[in-house]
């Protein structure tokens, strides 16, 4: 008889099932994890054999999580936040100062944070920054946060990074498809792609958007539990979407999405970057902010991908 500890998951695999739950394919997971696409597969071969049933759904747009799966998942989250709460203790006993802990969000790291975080790491290689994604009640907290919502944040000093100009987007060939109903019913038959998790929806482009008279509902809605799905399925022409305009730059750049009659939003909410106004800064954060700030300033200059159609105003000042 098979033991039921023989049937728990390794950290390898659970990270690799987070990675696929978050990206929805096995190609995308294997850049979080530093992984090759094989790899990832066998790893989520193994994990579904020792836990005896299937984790994912199989289906054209990707992968989908199954009832057995979202509970791992849920379950895997508490199990790599307790192994990073601890690489955090262990930090903080020693009081090294080069130190720094970070806590992030899994989509603004992927598309914006983690593919400039190499010109810091090159500049400061003397200060060891560790990332986490999922917070927990009772777990250690981090020297500072990115984070979404509105200001003010209860008892942390806050920059403002990005997020506030949102973009009604969609692939090319979705948009020519509307394009040919006609400029009275195109935003009415469209599919919305949302994350109810999101301010990005329907209804908050209805309350924020000036000069359209839009429907109470378009003709469709489209869910998806994780933002970057949504971002997936805009892409694959599955409908549009209402999206930071700067986390898909690269997309809007190459072609892949395109903005819809260049209609937008100015949000109330953003990303920003915080950290507790009653705590002295460390050495390593204060390197941070300024280096920070500099890539802020960076995506605002002249050389920056070009301003939205509909420009959204300035963001607030931190």
């Amino acid at each position: 008889m098979t033991s039921f500890s023989s049937r728990l998951p390794i950290s390898t695999s659970l990270k690799v099932l987070l990675a696929l739950a978050e990206r929805g394919s096995t190609v995308a997971a294997a850049d979080v994890v530093n992984l090759s696409q094989s790899a990832v597969s066998k790893q989520l071969t193994k994990l579904e054999e020792r836990v005896g049933t299937a984790l994912f759904l199989r289906d054209p747009t990707g992968l989908r999580l199954s009832p057995a799966g979202e509970i791992y998942v849920r379950q895997a989250r508490l199990a790599v936040k307790a192994m990073e709460d601890a690489a955090l203790e262990v930090a903080r006993l020693a009081g090294d100062d080069h130190v720094l802990r970070l806590h992030t969000l899994p989509i603004f790291g992927d598309r914006w944070l983690l593919p400039r975080f190499a010109r810091f790491a090159e500049r400061h290689p003397h200060v060891d920054v560790q990332f986490t994604s999922f917070r927990t009640p009772g777990q250690a907290e981090p020297d500072a946060a990115f984070r979404y919502g509105a200001p003010p944040f209860s008892g942390e000093h806050a920059l403002y990074v990005n997020g506030q100009d949102v973009r009604l987007v969609g692939a090319p060939s979705y948009l020519a498809k509307l394009d040919m109903l006609g400029a009275e019913r195109w935003l009415a038959a469209s599919t919305m792609l949302e994350h109810p998790g999101t301010p990005n929806r329907w209804a908050d482009l209805r309350q924020h958007a000036t000069g359209l008279d839009l429907p109470e509902r378009p003709n469709h809605i489209v869910e998806f539990g994780f933002y970057t799905l949504v971002i997936r399925a805009a892409i694959a022409g599955q409908g549009l979407a209402l999206i930071p305009r700067r986390l898909i730059a690269e997309e809007l750049a190459a072609g892949l999405l395109r903005e819809a009659g260049g209609i937008g939003f100015r949000s109330p909410n953003a990303y920003w970057f915080t950290w507790p106004s009653e705590r002295p800064a460390r050495p390593a954060l204060r390197l941070f902010h300024d280096w920070l700030a500099e890539e802020v300033a960076r995506d605002r200059s002249p050389t920056s991908p070009p301003a939205p159609s509909r420009p959204t105003g300035a963001p607030p000042q931190a």
